[in-house]
């Protein structure tokens, strides 16, 4: 997905903890945020995830001082700021408008919340030289906004908002107007950033691949709730939901319920095999695509697993990889990602195949 993260090791935390105690937003009769608890570790890369509407954006105003909760706490380290305007809470803040001042230079558009603060000139080249160097944009000090690219242009909306050496970054959808490539380069600059300076980060996505990749933990909303807190690792092998599954990576789900210590398809009538005990009544059935293998119709199947036939509907090379587009007899639509073959292996649209999964990759879903 993206390259291999740099190994600079950690600084002792310098962030601040940020505690949301039932945090409610509402506008009229439409509750945008619902009694939201949360606890930001002092010096963690936090992102909070969740589709258009989800509140997530809302929840970072709150946090940031721009939106008044309608009721609920907000504190850092212990001090509660709900009332606290925002200029006065000295976080950092990055937007995806840069906001940049476009009659100043780089340099001067870094020392913009220094010259505020009444720094010291001295103070403020030295400071500004480093943070511009921190991200790699030494180089550019003397340009103007319109004179670079829009990577290089959110690179200095971040030293803007870093200069001043907040203990708490706040960034919504920072990356959202870069094209893909520029996206992930950042992704992992600005994960370097949080590894180099270990202060406090909290990042807005809607985008799963940018949360898995760049967090600590990740708190995923739903109606303006938090519906599941973990680390990326937890959210992607061990959804608590349906939701939870579909909106974190790839998935194939199947619905039907559980009876007599298995599984039954409600497409097929079919009993898949669970690994352990789940609870009997409607259910679903996860298995993520790189999970899912493929065998061409008569051919054998480990022991271990369970399978259901389909035809291959395509399949889309990826380089080291390839996508296959499946359709069971059944009529259910999976997915497989699996390795790409140094010959034909025979996996090509229309080739009738099994579809099968080790029963230890299966998850059990409410």
């Amino acid at each position: 997905m993206t390259a291999a993260l740099k190994t600079t090791p950690a600084p002792a935390s310098t962030g601040a903890p940020i505690s949301i105690g039932a945090v409610s937003k509402q506008y009229g009769d439409n509750t945008v945020l619902e009694a939201v608890d949360l606890d930001v570790r002092a010096g963690e890369f936090l992102t909070l995830l969740g589709a258009s509407g989800s509140g997530k954006s809302t929840l970072l105003n709150i946090v940031a001082g721009f939106t008044r909760p309608t009721s609920g706490t907000v504190e850092v380290d212990g001090r509660d700021i709900t009332a606290l305007p925002p200029h006065k809470r000295g976080f950092g803040m990055v937007f995806q408008h840069y906001a940049l001042f476009p009659h100043m230079s780089v340099a001067d558009n870094v020392a913009y919340p220094l010259k505020r603060q009444r720094t010291p000139k001295a103070e403020i080249r030295r400071r500004v030289a480093e943070t511009l160097d921190l991200v790699e944009l030494g180089h550019l000090g003397g340009r103007r906004p319109d004179e670079l690219s829009g990577g290089q242009q959110q690179r200095v909306a971040l030293a803007r908002a870093i200069v001043f050496r907040p203990r708490v970054l706040l960034m919504d959808e920072p990356l959202g107007a870069l094209d893909k490539l520029l996206r992930e380069q950042l992704q992992l600059e600005i994960r370097r950033l949080h590894r180099e300076m270990g202060i406090t980060f909290v990042f807005v996505t809607h985008d799963q691949d940018e949360a898995l990749t760049m967090s600590d933990r990740i708190a995923l909303l739903r109606e303006g709730r938090i519906v599941q807190l973990g680390t990326p690792e937890q959210l992607y092998a061990e959804p608590n939901s349906r939701y939870s599954a579909e909106f974190v990576g790839a998935s194939n789900v199947f619905t039907g319920t559980v009876r007599g210590g298995a599984f039954v398809d409600a497409d097929s009538g079919r009993s898949f095999r669970l690994d352990g005990a789940a609870d009997e009544g409607a259910a679903s059935l996860l298995v993520r695509p790189e999970r899912l293998g493929i065998a061409l119709a008569g051919a054998p199947v480990p022991d271990t697993a369970d399978r259901v036939e389909a035809i291959v509907e395509d399949c889309i090379y990826l380089g080291s990889s390839r996508t296959v587009q499946l359709r069971t007899d059944a009529g259910r639509r999976l997915v497989a990602s699996t390795e790409v073959p140094r010959t034909s292996d025979g996996v090509a649209p229309g080739a009738r195949v099994n579809a099968y999964w080790d029963v230890r990759d299966a998850r059990v879903l409410d």
